[in-house]
Order: C-alpha cells, then structure tokens, then sequence
C-alpha cells in the first residue's frame, strides 16, 4: 500500500538526551503519491556568492591577456576559457558568463565600498555621504519561498557577523536595509541545520511570545506621547517586533518536525581559514547539504571581504601567497597576473567543485538533477582595480527555470578599462569607456525565473532576454 511521507512515525529517530538526528528527504518514499494526485513540483533554489577584490583584467596587447584575464575570450556559444577560469570547463554548458553589467548608482565608487550593494543595487555611497541601504536579492526571494522550509534563508561568510558600513560581512539585508549577520563557523552551522536540541524549545517559545504581546502593548502606549521623528523610530521597531512574532510563529510549526539526518563524518567542523582549502570546500558542502535536505531553498555566502581586512583575506594561502588583497595591487610587478589569476582559479576551482556537486545529484523527489533547479550567482562587484564597472558575473544552473545555458553574454565586448595599477590614478576615476547594463535587470530576470510575479528589482529598467 502506497504510503505517504507524512504518515510514517518518525519518533524512534527522535530519541536521546535532548539531542537527536532525524529522518532525511528520501525520494523514493517521496515519489510514492497516491494515484491520481498531482506530482510535486521541483524546489527552486537561489545561491548568491561574493568574492572581493575583482578579477585580473589585463588588456589585449598585453601577453598576459590570453591565459590569465577572468573574462573568457569569444561570444556567445562560442567562448574559450583562459587559465584563470578553466576548472570551470567540466561545467561549461552549465554556466552563463556575463560582461558589462553594473549597479549605475556605484559606478563612480572605489570597488571596496562595494560588497554592500552587491545583492542591493542601493546608493550606499563612499567618503562622507549618508550610509542607507535596501532589500538584498536573496531576501526578496526568501520573503516569496521562506515559509517552505525550516530556515528562510542561510547566510554565510568567512569573516562573520555583519561587519561594518561600506565594509560589509554580509551580503544580505532585510527590508530595512539592515544587514543580516552571516555565520561562519562550520560546525555552528551544521548544528543549526541539523542538530536539534529541543528538550525546553516549546517553553522557550511560549517565552518569547509572552513577551512580544507585552511589548506591543507598552509600544502602542508610548506612541501617543513622541513627536512625529521618533514615532518612525518606533514605528520601525514595532516591525522588527512583527518579525520576530513570524519568526516565532514559524518556530512553532516546526517545532515537532523531525530534522534530516545527514552523515557529518566526512566534515572536518571545526575548520578555519587556518586550512583555506578545506574550509572553502566545507563552506560550500555545507550549502549543498541544506540545499539537498531541503532545510533551506536561499542561501548567501560571502567569501570574502573588501579591503583585505579580515580572516578571508587569509583565504590566498591555498595556493602559497599570504593575502590575497594585495595580489590585485602587484599586477604590474612580474608574474603578477598569473599570481592574481591562480588565486582567482583557486575560487573557480571550489566554485566549480560544488556547482558539479549540484549537477551529479538527483533531485531528491523531483525530476532532473539538483543543478537544474538551482540558481547561483557568482561574482564581484569590481573588475578591473577598485573599478566599480563590468562586474565579473557568472550564472550557473538553473535548466529547468528557462535558462539557456552554455553561453557568454559579451556585453561589454572589447571595450573595457583595465591593466595593472601604477600606483597613480585608479580606474575608479577614469571617464568610463561604455555604457554598462543596469545588473538590476538579470536580478529582475532571475526573480521571474524563480517564479516570484515581479517585473522589476531596484533601479532595473527591464529583463534579459537573451538568457
């Protein structure tokens, strides 16, 4: 007899001293539908992934050009992949490379206040202009699919936490524009995902609340006697209160749901970037095991960032260079290229290991693989120098959301700033050599894709076609 997921007892999994591992998403139970009934649809993923400091971009006539410049040479479905981005080549036809794409309201900004703007396209500014920001993409897409799994969203970085204004740890933020603090501690993150310790979790929400209806109450009574100013102060923390009781309200519902069961043996948690190579490969499996279990369908890591401040910054010693902010300040020094472009190969070379990762997996329940129903972002908002322009961008997944993959959009062409820095002017400064794509229209085109009924995101002027 056909028997659905949600019928089978689950409380022997359950058992131990406040601590307990459950069952994981089986597909072959999960197929077993009762006849007549619709299948289910596929999960849509989103992963957006930030790395700083931009990418090698030496100009034609330099020899360094054909193997170490990050953008691939040629167009279309005609594209080569230098030395710099060859460990993507197994995973070529699953990838869109983009050029010529930047946030307008940035592009006159040195590179490094650009971490917080990524997932924003917000005017968050440079020097002494007023710090504000708005909804990241990955947000927008957590509000439309959250309440479908445990976590809304997962958010990650090397360095933790949420830094500061124009020197970012996060690349998402609420609806305020308030940065989202990011983990990044392994074995933190494991046990949110899948350790659960829940002998006094009822209580605890019963607690929490309590204490948001009396806070409610003691904020509508003190609003009678502030003046207009701080009323939107208070106004945005009743908000914030709102969130919390969704937050609250959702805890609940999951409260006696089982957690899946993962094996975590083969994950060394207590990495730092100490063993770069290893906690990079970590990061990402870690992203790939709450995509697999279905824990969260959003997730945003940060690998880095701007400024060469931080942990993260120790991330080049994979590959023998001791930070890797400075190797973008040495191009013009010998070897310098191909010193920045190893580092930056090193990034692709984990990058690709997960995206092919995504790609062996089945889709647990569903059909295709978990690669075609995954979206990722990956990319810097600088390419050149601290050059706020043609930001490096590349799309992969996402098969069965409509994309037409294996392709490099050139918008940018040939016409491009780059070549080393010699310590004088920076690219930042220069009058730009052509007229950048709003990146706000692939984020609006991803939206779609996603399925959320939007037509636009931030300062977009329409959707791309082409892809």
């Amino acid at each position: 007899m056909p028997q659905k997921m949600n019928t089978i007892d689950r409380r022997r999994f359950l058992r131990g001293s406040g601590t307990a591992l459950a069952l994981p998403m089986f597909g072959s139970l999960a197929a077993r539908v009762v006849a007549g009934t619709e299948p289910k649809a596929n999960p849509k993923r989103l992963g957006c992934f930030y790395f700083p400091d931009g990418v090698p971009m030496p100009l034609p006539e330099d020899p360094a050009y054909k193997d170490w410049a990050w953008f691939p040479h040629g167009d279309g479905s005609e594209f080569a992949l230098t030395k710099c981005m060859e460990p993507l080549d197994p995973v070529k036809d699953d990838l869109i490379v983009l050029s010529g794409l930047s946030h307008p309201k940035s592009r006159s900004v040195h590179g490094h206040n650009n971490a917080d703007q990524f997932l924003t396209a917000a005017l968050t500014g440079g020097g002494d202009k007023e710090y504000e920001n708005t909804i990241s993409l990955d947000q927008v897409y957590a509000k439309h699919v959250g309440d479908q799994t445990r976590f809304s969203s997962l958010v990650m970085s090397t360095d933790g936490g949420t830094g500061t204004a124009r020197g970012t740890h996060t690349i998402s933020f609420d609806h305020h524009g308030r940065p989202i603090p990011a983990e990044h501690r392994p074995k933190q993150i494991f046990d949110q995902l899948f350790v659960n310790s829940d002998v006094d979790s009822a209580r605890r929400l019963a607690l929490s609340r309590s204490a948001l209806d009396e806070m409610q109450d003691d904020a509508q009574r003190l609003r009678k006697s502030l003046s207009t100013a701080d009323q939107r102060s208070l106004d945005e923390y009743l908000d914030s209160v709102r969130q919390a009781e969704i937050k609250v309200e959702k805890a609940k519902r999951w409260l006696g749901a089982p957690l899946p069961s993962v094996d975590g043996d083969p994950l060394n948690l207590e990495l730092t970037t100490d063993e770069p190579r290893e906690y990079l490969q970590t990061m990402f499996d870690l992203i790939y095991l709450a995509f697999k279990t279905d824990s969260t369908r959003v997730a945003t890591y940060q690998i880095g960032r701007e400024n060469g401040v931080g942990r993260s910054d120790h991330l080049a010693r994979a590959v023998g260079f001791n930070l890797a902010h400075q190797l973008s300040h040495e191009t013009k020094n010998p070897d310098g290229w191909k010193n920045f472009g190893t580092y930056c190969r090193f990034l692709n070379e984990e990058y690709g290991r997960f995206v092919a990762k995504l790609k062996a997996t089945p889709e647990p329940g569903g059909t295709g693989n978990m690669l075609d129903n995954t979206l990722l972002l990956f990319g810097s908002a600088s390419s050149a120098f601290h050059l706020s322009r043609n930001y490096p961008i590349i799309l992969a997944g996402g098969k069965q959301m409509g994309f037409k993959l294996g392709q490099y959009f050139n918008h940018a062409g040939l016409n491009f700033q780059g070549g080393p820095w010699m310590g004088k002017g920076e690219p930042w400064q220069d009058e730009a050599k052509g007229e950048d794509l709003p990146l706000s229209n692939l984020y609006a085109t991803m939206l779609q894709r996603l399925g959320v009924p939007t037509d636009s995101f931030a300062d977009s002027t329409g959707i791309i076609q082409d892809i």
